[in-house]
């Protein structure tokens, strides 16, 4: 019986000891160097120069942009704006140029309608919206203004 209990004695010891071995290897490991303010202050340095690559390709990826859409502009087969005129929040008239035709175009949140088309050119050119400047040679034109409202019907 000594024996018996020897052996279940000598048994829960081993058990503890193993327990302890293993609870020692999932234990969380001790700090070797504590923290200081100067691991703070790199991570700060580091998220700032991140954010300021990402700032700096967000700007250069918004002027490339503008840039490429400069350049497809200019090769839009020859369809020119010559002037535009608000009409209202959501509306206005555009007079364009096609080869050697002017259309005035009525532009609103239903769509684009042809209001007018001129084949002889006009002198208005640029998008200003101004009075047109008047040719020696040639007969007085009426403006944008007065094209408008006479394809309005007023």
């Amino acid at each position: 019986m000594r024996r018996r209990a020897a052996v279940c004695a000598g048994a829960a010891w081993l058990a503890l000891q193993a327990h302890a071995a293993d609870a020692a290897a999932f234990a969380v490991p001790a700090m070797t160097t504590p923290a200081t303010t100067a691991g703070g202050a790199g991570g700060l340095l580091r998220v700032s120069l991140a954010l300021l690559v990402v700032l700096a390709a967000v700007l250069g990826t918004g002027w490339l942009a503008r840039r490429v859409r400069g350049l497809t502009a200019s090769g839009n087969g020859g369809l020119e704006i010559l002037s535009q005129l608000s009409l209202g929040a959501r509306e206005r008239a555009v007079l364009i140029r096609v080869g050697d035709r002017q259309l005035l175009l009525g532009v609103g949140s239903g769509g684009v309608r042809t209001l007018h088309v001129l084949d002889t050119p006009s002198a208005t050119t640029g998008t200003g919206g101004g009075a047109p400047a008047a040719l020696p040679s040639a007969p007085a034109r009426p403006n944008f203004r007065e094209l408008l409202l006479r394809s309005l019907g007023k």
